[in-house]
C-alpha cells in the first residue's frame, strides 16, 4: 500500500483540473455551423426524360400534387399543389404546364372555385390562374384535360349542369367557349382547334372551333356497344394529327382519326394480335383471359409505331385491375411484337417519345418503375415517390 504525499495529492489535482478545463475550452471553442440559406433553382429545358407524373393523393386528395421527375436519374426535381381530383397537360415545347385543379374558400366547404393554373416548367412559378366557370370532379383521367397541337388551346371538361367542354385560350387568359356535348364526355384534342368527345350511344361528338369564332358539331356514326363491350376513357391520342386508339373493355382497338369527320377503322383484337381467341364481351362475362385494366391502362409511341398495354388475367369486369404484364404491338401490323411481365402489378403505364424510351409503371405504395421499354428491363426505383401516381406525361406526346 502506497501513500501520497500532500504534495503529490494537491499535484494531481491541479493536473486533473486543467485537463477538465482544457477539454471544456476546446469543446466551446466548436465552429457555429452556418444557418440554412434559402435559395431558388432554374430547372434545365425538359429533355424527353423529363416527366410529370400525376398524384392525386386519395388518402387525402385535397393535396394533390404533379411532380416533376429527371427520369434518367430517378431524382425529383419539384412539385406544385394539384388540389382535388386534378389533372396535367403540358405544353407542346414543353415550357409550361397547366393544372386543372378545385378548391373550396374554407377548406371543405364555403364558395367552390374551379381553377386552370398555368406554370412556368423550368421555375414552377404560377404564370397564371385562370378561374373557369366549372370542372368535372371526377377520377382524374387524362382526357379530362387537353391541350390543343400549338399549345394556343386547353380543353376541360364539366358536368355542370350538363355535360360541357370549356375552351380556354391560353394566350388571353379566358374561356372563349363553353360547347356542350350532350350525352358525351372528355376531350380528345386534335389539331389546333378541335376536339372530340366519347357519346353514351357509342358515337364520337366532333367540335370544331372556326375562323369566326363559332363552334360546329357534327357525331360520327357507332362503332361500339357501351352496354357491351365499353371503352376505355384513358385510351392513348395524339392531338397533332388526331390518331387515336381507341380500347374496349374486352381488348378491342379501333384505329381512329379524329377530326371534323372523324374516321373509325374496324376494330382488331389485342389478343388474336398474341396469338390467341379474341376475349368475351358482356354477354359471357365470366370467361378468364388476358384482358386490359388499369386506371391509365395504354400509352402510345407514335413515331415507333407501338401500343403498350397493361394486361392481366380475369373476367370482364376487371377493366380496372392492375396489370402484371405489358404487352407491345406494332399498330400497324396489329401483331405483338413484346411481352414484359412486371416483378409488381401496376394501374399505370407511361412511355417517353425519344428513340430510347423509357417505361414507367407504379404500385399502389407509391413506389415508381422506371423501365427500358424497349427489353422491360428495370432500370430504377423511385421508393415512395407518392400516393395515389394516376399518370404521366412526357414530352412530345401531343
Amino acid at each position: 500500500m502506497s501513500v501520497l504525499s500532500p504534495r503529490k495529492s494537491w499535484l494531481g489535482l491541479l493536473l486533473g483540473s486543467a485537463a477538465f478545463f482544457s477539454a471544456a475550452t476546446v469543446q466551446a471553442a466548436e465552429p457555429v455551423l452556418q444557418t440554412e440559406q434559402s435559395d431558388v433553382v432554374t430547372l434545365k429545358p425538359y429533355s424527353p426524360h423529363t416527366i410529370l407524373v400525376e398524384d392525386a393523393v386519395y388518402t387525402h386528395n385535397k393535396d394533390g400534387r404533379v411532380d416533376v421527375v429527371d427520369a434518367d436519374r430517378g431524382v425529383l426535381l419539384g412539385m406544385v399543389q394539384a388540389a382535388y381530383n386534378p389533372n396535367v397537360v403540358l405544353t407542346p415545347d414543353a415550357s409550361h404546364f397547366y393544372v386543372g385543379e378545385t378548391t373550396w374558400e374554407r377548406g371543405n366547404r364555403g364558395a367552390r372555385n374551379d381553377l386552370l393554373a398555368e406554370y412556368d416548367a423550368q421555375t414552377l412559378k404560377l404564370t397564371a390562374d385562370e378561374k373557369l366557370p366549372s370542372r368535372a370532379l371526377v377520377t382524374p383521367k387524362r382526357n379530362n384535360l387537353a391541350i390543343s397541337a400549338d399549345g394556343a388551346r386547353v380543353y376541360v371538361y364539366q358536368m355542370s349542369p350538363a355535360n360541357a367542354v370549356e375552351v380556354v385560350d391560353t394566350k388571353e387568359h379566358k374561356v372563349t367557349h363553353t360547347v356542350e356535348i350532350p350525352g358525351c364526355a372528355l376531350a380528345y384534342a386534335w389539331g389546333n382547334a378541335g376536339f372530340s368527345s366519347l357519346c353514351g350511344d357509342g358515337t364520337l361528338s366532333n367540335v370544331s372551333i372556326e375562323a369566326d369564332g363559332k363552334a360546329s358539331v357534327t357525331h360520327s356514326t357507332a362503332f361500339f356497344e357501351p352496354d357491351k363491350d365499353g371503352i376505355f376513357e384513358q385510351s392513348p391520342s395524339v392531338a397533332k394529327d388526331g390518331a387515336t386508339y381507341f380500347i374496349s373493355y374486352s381488348g378491342k382497338v379501333y384505329p381512329t382519326t379524329l377530326s371534323a369527320n372523324s374516321v373509325v377503322q374496324p376494330a382488331w383484337s389485342l389478343q388474336e394480335g398474341a396469338g390467341l381467341k379474341p376475349a368475351s364481351d358482356a354477354t359471357a362475362p365470366f370467361e378468364v383471359t388476358w384482358r386490359p385494366g388499369g386506371w391509365q391502362m395504354s400509352a402510345l409511341h407514335k413515331e415507333a409505331h407501338e401500343l403498350y398495354v397493361l394486361m392481366h388475367r380475369g373476367t370482364f369486369w376487371t377493366h380496372k385491375d392492375a396489370g402484371t404484364e405489358v404487352w407491345v404491338y406494332n399498330t400497324d401490323t396489329h401483331k405483338r411484337i413484346r411481352r414484359m411481365p412486371l416483378k409488381v402489378a401496376s394501374t399505370m403505364v407511361g412511355i417517353t417519345q425519344d428513340a430510347a424510351p423509357l417505361m414507367f409503371t407504379a404500385d399502389e405504395e407509391g413506389n415508381f418503375f422506371i423501365s427500358d421499354a424497349r427489353t422491360g428491363k428495370l432500370l430504377r426505383t423511385m421508393k415512395g415517390l407518392g400516393t395515389s401516381l394516376i399518370f404521366t406525361v412526357a414530352p412530345g406526346e401531343g
